[in-house]
């Protein structure tokens, strides 16, 4: 991912997914939790984002198929020497706190000697669920676990699990809390049924609730299914009313706002958005256009964009004929490609500069153009955009290309090896480039500042 900074602080994929997507008001209370089964991986993300949160958090306890075939959640229950890597690894590397959630394992015994391992390795607190990883809901949460747990470490214990049996109100937090002899506790499902749960006056009406949290999710541009998963689980039994039935029929935010009367809300809240994106743009530079020195390499976040080029006209094609303008020496392009979703990132040497897009691209070819973009535009020098006024630089060459093209005996060519001689020195040139192109194969350790 790479970091976006708006009114929200955007974590996107190279899919231009948001991944994870926070702002400044909850920077101080926000807790990030991965699923990891990589020491080196779990440590490039949470440099990525530790800055924007209050803590980073390792899922050692989700029992469920796509994250355990991979090694993550509760399947690193069985494997402690990774847990300690992990988390050592993490304590080490960032300032922010790192804790971790579990589940139990088969008997107390066993269950404390992991906590005890997973203390020793410098985390600020530690999460219990208290069911195996075996264990659904149904079952009942094991308090005596949790109580052990609490008495033989010196950090402190975060109860969990009790959403079903044990926690239905504000006040029976506290009576969970004692009966695992837990310092404090965590709500999953319970928050999600109707987060005000945490309001020590009382909790307000389901109805009330979804109302507040549909204006965040459409004030912060949630995810629409996400946004109707949790509306959804909100509703519990209603969910198969004729008010749930039409939620789950929603495609859109503005259907679900709909749904709830509340179209109105919609409508002025994405004209304010609408607003002040036109201010953004009209008073301040995009993020994208900022360089940025990662290392010894200069970075922005920009894609090549094929539609807004002309036919044939490409940055690397300006970027070479500027070389050699300059008498450089031709660029050198060194991509690499990143193993989990085969995503290419370039990084273009000229004059002993490096430059990089910190955007992953499609293709090898997408990630060179990229690459030469953002030295141009550090540069000061023309891309071949359309509308871009005119560098002269290509068409100098094609004129040259042109002329030589004419046959000194007779003066005269035909079109078609015209249109030969003029083209085979861009191919040309594109080949030199690519016989000096390295592709390294490996996983992703590019990080944005």
């Amino acid at each position: 991912c790479y970091r976006y900074v708006l009114e929200t602080v955007d974590f996107i994929g190279p899919d231009e997914r948001v991944m994870f997507r926070t702002c400044s008001k909850e920077k101080d209370r926000v807790v990030f939790q991965m699923g990891t089964a990589d020491p080196k991986r779990a440590l490039a993300v949470a440099q990525l984002v530790e800055n924007d949160v209050a803590a980073v958090d390792v899922n050692m306890g989700c029992p469920k198929e796509y994250s355990t075939k991979g090694g993550m959640g509760s399947a690193l229950l069985s494997d402690p020497d990774k847990i300690e890597a992990i988390l050592t690894t993490l304590v080490r590397g960032i300032s922010k706190p790192v804790t971790c959630k579990i589940r139990i394992l088969p008997t107390i015994k066993e269950t404390v000697n992991l906590v005890k391992r997973i203390e020793k390795t410098g985390v600020s607190a530690i999460a219990v669920h208290g069911r195996m990883k075996e264990e659904r809901p149904r079952h009942p949460v094991h308090c005596d676990y949790i109580q052990a747990v609490a008495e033989s470490v010196s950090i402190p214990v975060i109860a969990n699990g009790g959403s079903v049996d044990h926690v239905k109100t504000h006040d029976n937090i506290e009576m969970f809390r004692e009966a695992t002899g837990a310092s404090s506790v965590m709500l999953a499902r319970a928050a999600m049924w109707n987060p005000s749960i945490f309001r020590s006056q009382g909790a307000v009406s389901v109805d009330e609730a979804m109302e507040e949290y549909i204006k965040y999710a459409v004030c912060y541009d949630n995810n629409t299914f996400n946004t109707k998963y949790c509306l959804c689980q909100m509703l519990k039994d209603r969910v198969e009313s004729p008010m749930g039935k039409r939620l789950h029929a929603a495609q859109t935010s503005a259907e679900i706002c709909e749904v709830f009367g509340m179209t109105d809300f919609y409508k002025k809240a994405q004209a304010d958005l609408e607003a002040r994106k036109s201010y953004l743009q009209a008073n301040s530079s995009s993020l994208s256009d900022q360089p940025t020195l990662d290392g010894d390499v200069i970075t922005m976040a920009v894609k090549f964009e094929r539609r807004e080029y002309p036919p044939q006209i490409t940055p690397k094609m300006y970027l070479l004929e500027w070389s050699r303008k300059e008498k450089l020496e031709q660029p050198v392009y060194e991509t690499e490609q990143r193993a989990q979703d085969r995503a290419f990132q370039s990084t273009v040497t000229v004059a002993n500069k490096k430059y990089r897009s910190t955007l992953w691209s499609k293709s090898k070819k997408f990630a060179e153009q990229a690459a030469a973009i953002v030295c141009l535009r550090t540069l000061g020098v023309p891309e071949g955009r359309i509308g871009e006024e005119n560098s002269g630089l290509v068409n100098k060459r094609k004129r040259e290309e042109r002329k030589q093209g004419i046959s000194e005996d007779s003066g005269i060519t035909d079109s078609t090896n015209r249109k030969r001689r003029i083209t085979e020195p861009s191919q040309k040139d594109e080949q030199e480039t690519n016989d000096k192109m390295m592709v390294v194969n490996g996983s992703c350790g590019q990080t944005v500042p």
